[in-house]
């Protein structure tokens, strides 16, 4: 337990950092959305490429993760969606529940997976993402387009161009399509990426911590604990027992858990106040979720024997 804390441990610092910078005004609030911008954008892909580019994807692991991850977020989405009529919350909100049940920062997940389990792991994580972002992204914009304040209904389209648009799935898609083809490495390029790779996560970690608002979660603090505890509670082990049932190895069922155990999406407040969704509901519960993790997740590979 001791060493799964140690390893987490410094993900969460610096997630703790980048929520001291931004409160301390250490930079000025408009300096965060173009330091954002790039490691979205240049950063994170060019550390994701490598990762499934290189990767051994023979054993068949992270086509489990990443089924198990799907799986998963198919039944909480169904439930959430099956509980409708029992949730005494205007439109809006509820699209806030939605996305909070079923959206995870991969700015915190591939860190700890980095942490624990070194690139082997981060490789099958990284397909994992490929894996979930075209599901959370079609089920979360449907239901804004549904219930959000603004109802934009969505053309299949627009969906594509979104799901195109979005740097960590290219990023994803590139580096499964480079391993596959079996592409050799490229020099110069290839080492240009890992410099730039090398900077992805702390300033991700960073960026992650600088977004998180508390403002919301004293207020609602009902709907928020009950979204985080399907978000920690529920979603984790469902994804765990997807990927045992699958039969996946003991790496697998672990990208699985933490896949599960991830924190709610910073790309969920966008969404929300892009299409009509509570924003600040959202915001709480990414904040929230992301403290809890750094209990949970810990607590979890202890529980399931991932040390």
């Amino acid at each position: 337990m001791t060493a799964l804390i140690a390893g987490v441990l410094p993900v969460f610092l610096m997630i703790a950092l980048g929520y001291g910078l931004r409160k301390s005004g250490f930079l000025p609030d408009e300096a965060w959305r173009p330091i954002e911008k790039l490691s979205i954008n240049i950063f994170y892909p060019s550390f994701l490429i490598p990762a499934i580019w290189h990767a051994d994807l023979a054993g068949g692991g992270a086509t489990v993760a990443g089924a198990a991850a799907v799986g998963a977020t198919l039944i909480v989405a169904a439930a959430t969606l099956a509980a409708k009529p029992l949730i005494t919350l205007d439109g809006p909100a509820y699209t806030s529940v939605f996305q909070g049940v079923i959206r995870w920062n991969s700015f915190v997940f591939v860190p700890v997976i980095q942490s624990v389990y070194g690139s082997e792991g981060t490789a099958l994580a990284a397909v994992a993402i490929a894996f979930i972002i075209p599901v959370t992204n079609i089920a979360c914009v449907a239901v804004l387009a549904k219930w959000g304040s603004l109802r934009r209904e969505p053309s299949v389209v627009g969906l594509i161009k979104s799901m195109l648009a979005n740097p960590i799935l290219l990023a994803c898609l590139i580096g499964l399509a480079l391993n596959l083809l079996h592409v050799p490495l490229i020099p110069g390029l290839s080492d240009a990426m890992d410099l730039l790779g090398a900077a992805a996560l702390p300033l991700g970690l960073i960026v992650a911590g600088a977004g998180l608002s508390f403002a919301e979660v004293k207020r609602r603090r009902t709907t928020i604990a009950a979204v985080s505890l399907v978000k920690l509670g529920i979603m984790p082990p469902l994804m765990w027992f997807i990927a045992w049932a699958l039969g996946g190895d003991s790496l697998a069922q672990g990208i699985a858990l933490i896949c599960g155990a991830a924190p709610g999406s910073a790309a969920s407040y966008i969404l929300a106040r892009q299409m009509g969704g509570d924003a600040p509901l959202i915001a709480g519960v990414i904040a929230l979720t992301t403290v809890g993790s750094a209990v949970v997740i810990p607590i979890l590979l202890a529980l399931f024997h991932f040390t």
